[in-house]
């Protein structure tokens, strides 16, 4: 059960904390953001003992990850999982309402009476034993998957957390628990289903996780402000109100392209816009990367990070709202883990197959195979995955070989035609990295000049292969009857970046360098580009 740690004997009481008003349903990568930023702060330096208790007196510890140990697959060495959970939730730690008119009026976020407990932003940290790079995966929060720990069925995986509480909740309802004893027991097991859904659909252990509720982001953001962020384009998001006959949406976000500061309610929109993006949330998830990004540059650059002073105020503000395992000795993990704070992180998003629509739900279709083995490859240096598509045969669990790279012997995969806005050189380069990924070379054109969004088009039987190609530009693949059978019709947008740095695959089998040296993810088909900390990334 989760339960704050025990403040020293002899220690005057703290007083009670002014009444605040809840932030609200800030879409959880703002949340995961609270959970960087509480690493971020511990990593920097070393403490002292009495500093280090200074700061962890009044953590909610929570025992979720005993019953996923019993079931994780094994460490191949001493490298550390951190799992980040951004709960959306419009509820406090008590199961109270946050404020309506705040959640609505100020943060534009929608009404207060929406929402569930839903996982909106999942973020495994592997932090290597050497001390190499740290690898931050997303796995999108509409991702497919059979929940562990929940009810064992098909869902999306941001949904794990919400059905075991409430399962939770029918068992305990009869138990004379008040209303604050039973959101805590039961958010115990959404954490814990969290955990080991995610667990084994990566087929990784996680070893400790974090989660930070709604409140968590304003709050870091209204102590961080100004934060500078950077698109690659302007926006503009309007507010759509909420009716009887559509769902509404917008942020009401507006900015240029290029750097922009802002203030926390602006933060909250930048990590919580959908609408209006070429690719929706799998272009929020980037958003939440590059946010988090932003905030721990920030706090380097002004030297907070080595302020203890400054640090405690901080963290004084996070730790209101983060949960974090019992197990977790922050202490010896801000030590292990330097890099956290050094710009050595990457992030990553992992691919999705495509769309769906089950139940009447949206929902994103996911090769389980090929996540299984992407993960493996950047967090063991297995080689990286050569194709999209999982090999037949292949159990999700099971330790498969390195999958081999494409040969002429192997079936063919469609022909892919590519046109560039910045011309047919830059075709014929896509070309070739596409061929050398296994797909037959098509025709080669140049793009209208004003092509501002890269777009993948299908003909007849060519679904599976341009689902493939359209993940490597983090884009959807459409079907249309003016591509040929069994082609793909790949345009590219001038500024086109895609999710491998080079143009083909590892061609060795030989492991990556363990000194992290070589970027482990080149190659792999990954959802749209890799977001850098270490500065102020720009994203879509």
């Amino acid at each position: 059960m989760a339960e704050r740690t025990q403040r020293p004997r002899g220690r005057a009481p703290r007083r009670a904390p002014a009444p605040r008003r809840g932030p609200a349903p800030l879409t959880v990568a703002g949340r995961t953001l609270a959970c960087a930023v509480s690493v971020a702060v511990l990593g920097a330096s070393g403490f002292t003992w009495y500093e280090y208790r200074s700061l962890d007196d009044g953590m909610i510890k929570s025992g979720a990850l005993n019953e996923a140990k019993k079931n994780a697959p094994p460490h191949l060495d001493k490298s550390v999982n951190l799992l980040l959970i951004g709960l959306d939730s419009r509820k406090d730690m008590d199961g109270n309402d946050l404020p309506k008119q705040f959640v609505e009026d100020e943060l534009h976020a929608g009404s207060s009476e929406i929402g569930g407990y839903n996982t909106n932003a999942l973020i495994v940290l592997h932090i290597p034993a050497n001390g190499g790079k740290v690898t931050a995966l997303s796995v999108p929060r509409d991702d497919y998957v059979q929940t562990v720990g929940a009810d064992g069925k098909m869902h999306k995986i941001k949904e794990a957390y919400g059905i075991a509480k409430e399962a939770a909740e029918s068992k305990l309802a009869g138990k004379g628990l008040s209303k604050a004893e039973l959101e805590r027991q039961s958010r115990e097991a959404g954490r814990s289903a969290t955990i080991q859904t995610v667990q084994s659909f990566l087929d990784v252990p996680i070893d400790h996780f974090a989660e930070v509720n709604l409140i968590g982001f304003y709050d870091i953001a209204k102590a961080v402000e100004p934060i500078q962020v950077c698109l690659n384009h302007p926006v503009d998001d309007p507010i759509i109100a909420r009716t009887a006959a559509h769902e509404g949406g917008g942020t009401g976000l507006k900015l240029p392209a290029g750097i922009s500061s802002l203030d926390a309610a602006q933060a909250l929109s930048f990590v919580r816009q959908r609408h209006h993006l070429t690719n929706g949330d799998l272009d929020r998830t980037h958003r939440q990367q590059a946010f988090i990004s932003s905030v721990e540059y920030k706090l380097k650059q002004q030297g907070i990070l080595n302020d203890f002073g400054q640090m405690q105020k901080l963290f004084g503000v996070v730790k209101k709202d983060v949960v974090i395992d019992n197990e977790w000795n922050i202490l010896d993990f801000a030590q292990q883990a330097p890099n956290l704070t050094g710009g050595n992180v990457e992030f990553n998003t992992l691919p999705i197959a495509g769309f769906k629509t089950i139940g009447g739900q949206e929902v994103n279709t996911v090769n389980p195979d090929l996540i299984k083995k992407i993960v493996r490859q950047l967090f063991n240096r297995e080689q990286a995955p050569a194709a999209p598509a999982a090999a037949p045969g292949d159990a999700p669990g099971e330790s498969a070989p390195p999958a081999p790279a494409p040969s002429p012997s192997a079936a063919p995969k469609s022909v892919v035609d590519v046109n560039a806005a910045a011309g047919a050189g830059a075709a014929a380069t896509e070309s070739k990295a596409l061929v050398d990924l296994g797909y037959q070379a098509g025709r080669i054109a140049d793009a209208p000049a004003r092509t501002r969004t890269t777009t993948v088009a299908y003909g007849t039987g060519a679904k599976a292969d341009a689902q493939a190609v359209a993940a490597r530009y983090g884009v959807t693949a459409v079907p249309s009857p003016a591509v040929p059978a069994g082609h793909v019709l790949v345009t590219l947008a001038a500024a086109t970046r895609t999710a491998t740095p080079g143009p083909s695959a590892p061609s060795s089998g030989a492991p990556a360098p363990a000194d992290g040296s070589a970027d482990p993810a080149a190659g792999l088909p990954m959802q749209g580009p890799a977001v850098k900390a270490g500065g102020i990334p720009c994203v879509d």
